[in-house]
């Protein structure tokens, strides 16, 4: 009588094996999914560490300063522009000047140091985004950017995927706000009529070189 090639123990091994395998592969997709719906990895939702603490909910929000204070470059430039050591310290030369929380503010300025303030919303370098264009057509700071006016520390809001930005592109108008209402807080374009606004044709903007080149 021939004898099995493998011995039951040895089969059994092999079976385990084999479902091992399957479960760590499966266990790695799961893992893998629910890291890309997580905000990890488009970081929506989380707040990059600042050199100042500065809190929109109160400059924005609370205080009602105006977007273009700070960001000074957003109606005439590609980039918004950060605030400088001196924009900030146009309030704060004499309000809570000796503050803990302002030191680093005091430092820049009694070093000549600039900030160091780090990005909230970065794109890939092959993409090219224009402020300016977006502020010009209606676009609200808060379509991309979320309400930052209730942010205590500041997070992105949006993923900024390709497939939002080209659900904008082809059809606009629902996301295009009145021009005095582009800096407002919690501006919808349901809200604020567009009829004032330039008609904008959605067929360049899917063009790939709009924003790769």
């Amino acid at each position: 009588m021939n004898r099995p090639l493998f011995t039951a123990r040895t089969t059994h091994g092999v079976r385990i094996a084999i479902l091992g395998c399957v479960l760590t592969v499966g266990a790695a997709a799961f893992t893998v999914f629910e890291y890309y719906r997580s905000p990890y990895w488009n970081r929506v939702g989380l707040a990059p560490d600042q050199p100042v603490l500065f809190s929109h909910r109160h400059h924005a929000g609370e205080l009602r300063i105006d977007c273009r204070f700070c960001h000074s470059t957003v109606e005439s430039s590609a980039r918004a522009g950060l605030p400088s050591t001196q924009t900030c310290l146009v309030c704060h030369s004499q309000l809570f000047r000796d503050a803990p929380l302002l030191q680093p503010v005091i430092r820049s300025a009694e070093e000549n140091v600039p900030l160091s303030w780090s990005r909230v919303n970065t794109l890939p370098d092959h993409v090219h985004f224009d402020h300016s264009i977006h502020v010009a057509k209606g676009v609200a700071c808060a379509s991309c950017h979320g309400e930052v006016s209730d942010m205590a520390l500041t997070a992105k809001g949006h993923a900024l995927t390709m497939r939002e930005c080209l659900d904008c592109h082809r059809d606009p108008e629902p996301r295009r706000v009145a021009h005095a209402q582009v800096f407002s807080r919690r501006t919808t374009s349901a809200t604020v009529s567009c009829a004032i606004l330039e008609p904008v044709h959605a067929r360049p903007l899917t063009n790939c070189s709009t924003c790769h080149h």
